[in-house]
């Protein structure tokens, strides 16, 4: 069907996507092969430009500007020719009620999403029931293949940000749907508060025979690592964990089950790939956590799958009827998909790579390495999708993360820009998000001393307060996670002598970040 232009006083919305819950879908994801997920990456793609010409008014300008007809774009061989839409080019550059389709704010039940404003002013998200809906149909996949009882009282604790942010809110609506779906949980929503955690394990969690504990990398790693202090012993319940914001390696898989006592790699913890601007995007699956796996075991397979030999991707399976993945020549992954607000190519901010699941049985084939024959061997053949996988790693531009929150490095700078501050610091500066022993995550900020001061212990406490305030009325995100969790997001900083050959050599562009 052609999508029509609706006119703007009674607007009747297009389904775009299926009934996500439906039987059938589900048994399509259990028995497409690659070839049909293929086709259907392609398909939805060109389905989603059709429609935002159809019906967004800044598209069509965003088109017209650039000189292109869209008529021209008619098969998935002229993907390649649609223009990338990214933050500045398209969404801070045209009014915000035009990037919507026609309509939509006074037809459309929406929920908005605000991103965290470390670019700027926040950029508001609107969101339909779609999004809820795609996002509950990955984690009931993640249920269904984890080994948990449904028959067993199961209370899910939601550590994610609450609030404008959508990791909480839409890890909420996921499990509240399942529920009412058939699979009965107890939910409950702390967010990004500790305290609240373990009062809930404390005085309710003993009724529950298994707990889902959901929330950002190092966010959970501080809560089970700081349990057994409020008497909290993991191991009672059967434990799975549920990940979002920020890649992690599969050592610290490991340490998480470990300390919980889950005992499979491939069904215990789940990572998403997300975003403000389209939910869940992406999850890891049995199969990609083996394939990761098998990668970080085998250098040969490890560079047939993977673009950068000394970075370690997150490898998760993405629904085309949701949203569809490509990957630019120079590696920046465009995202394709939407409701109220669409996005089409859109540069995400983040790179790596795409392949199918026939590429991916072809690079193991191609070294000897039976995929097939691997997921019997790991007890996970029955939860093979043949979805196709897509690889990233992390925002190509100068940032880092900590608890989930994005840093930026202009904003450190303001924090260093402090007149008292300044006869003893240059205001250069290298950061870094690390790890120490016990795998906490903790951000590092190399300062460069001014020349003749030996010393900048005097001045350590003013100034991490001081990078702290900048950040925090730069970023929502992370003045939430100091709210919650006081000095564990304050940053380490580490001083070095003036024009120190190892972050700040003369002569030679400052690298403000640094990604280990």
């Amino acid at each position: 069907m052609q999508p029509r232009r609706l006119s703007a006083g009674k607007q009747k919305f297009l389904p775009h996507r299926p009934l996500v819950a439906s039987s059938a879908f589900i048994a399509k994801l259990r028995t497409n092969e690659s070839a049909d997920w293929a086709r259907a990456t392609g398909a939805a793609i060109l389905r989603y430009f059709k429609d935002a010409c159809a019906r967004v008014p800044a598209y069509r300008q965003f088109l017209k500007s650039l000189g292109v007809e869209p008529s021209s774009i008619k098969t998935a061989k002229d993907i390649g020719r649609i223009p990338p839409i990214t933050k500045e080019n398209y969404l801070r550059a045209n009014p915000w009620n035009k990037l919507c389709r026609a309509g939509t704010l006074a037809h459309e039940s929406l929920v908005l999403t605000a991103t965290s404003g470390s670019t700027g002013q926040p950029f508001y998200i609107p969101r339909t029931d779609d999004i809820h809906e795609a996002s509950m149909v990955y984690h009931r996949l993640f249920l269904e293949r984890s080994g948990l009882d449904r028959a067993k009282p199961t209370l899910v604790i939601v550590g994610f940000g609450m609030g404008v942010w959508i990791g909480g809110i839409l890890t909420y609506e996921a499990f509240r749907r399942i529920s009412q779906g058939g699979w009965p949980l107890t939910l409950i929503t702390p967010g990004v508060n500790k305290k609240e955690i373990f009062e809930a394990l404390t005085h309710i969690a003993s009724s529950y025979e298994q707990i889902i504990l959901c929330g950002y990398p190092p966010f959970i790693k501080d809560v089970i690592d700081e349990a057994p202090d409020q008497g909290i012993e993991w191991k009672r319940w059967d434990m799975r964990i549920v990940c979002a914001a920020e890649a992690f390696s599969e050592h610290f898989r490991e340490y998480l089950m470990q300390k919980t006592g889950m005992k499979d790699p491939f069904r215990s913890v789940m990572n998403i790939y997300g975003s403000a601007e389209l939910g869940s995007m992406a999850t890891e699956t049995p199969l990609s956590i083996l394939l990761r796996r098998l990668a970080v075991a085998n250098e040969a397979l490890y560079r047939k799958l993977f673009s950068e030999a000394h970075r370690l991707p997150t490898l998760a399976q993405f629904i085309p009827d949701f949203i569809s993945f490509e990957a630019g020549k120079g590696g920046e992954i465009y995202a394709t998909g939407g409701a109220a607000l669409p996005f089409i190519r859109y540069d995400i901010g983040d790179q790596g790579g795409v392949f199918t699941y026939r590429d991916a049985a072809r690079a193991c084939a191609d070294i000897g390495i039976d995929l097939s024959a691997e997921t019997k061997r790991a007890g996970i053949n029955e939860t093979v999708m043949e979805l196709p996988f897509v690889y990233l790693y992390e925002r190509k531009d100068l940032s880092t993360k900590l608890y989930g929150a994005i840093i930026f490095p202009e904003h450190v700078k303001i924090g260093l820009q402090n007149p008292a501050l300044e006869k003893f610091i240059t205001g250069r500066f290298t950061m870094t998000t690390e790890h120490d022993a016990q795998h906490n995550e903790y951000l590092e900020v190399n300062v460069e001393l001014k020349h003749g001061v030996k010393n900048g212990e005097a001045i350590r406490a003013a100034l991490v307060g001081s990078v702290m305030k900048s950040l925090c009325a730069s970023s929502g995100e992370y003045k939430n996670n100091v709210t919650n969790m006081g000095e564990r997001v304050a940053p380490r900083i580490v001083f070095w002598p003036h024009e120190d050959r190892k972050y700040f050599p003369p002569g030679i562009k400052q690298k403000w970040v640094i990604r280990t």
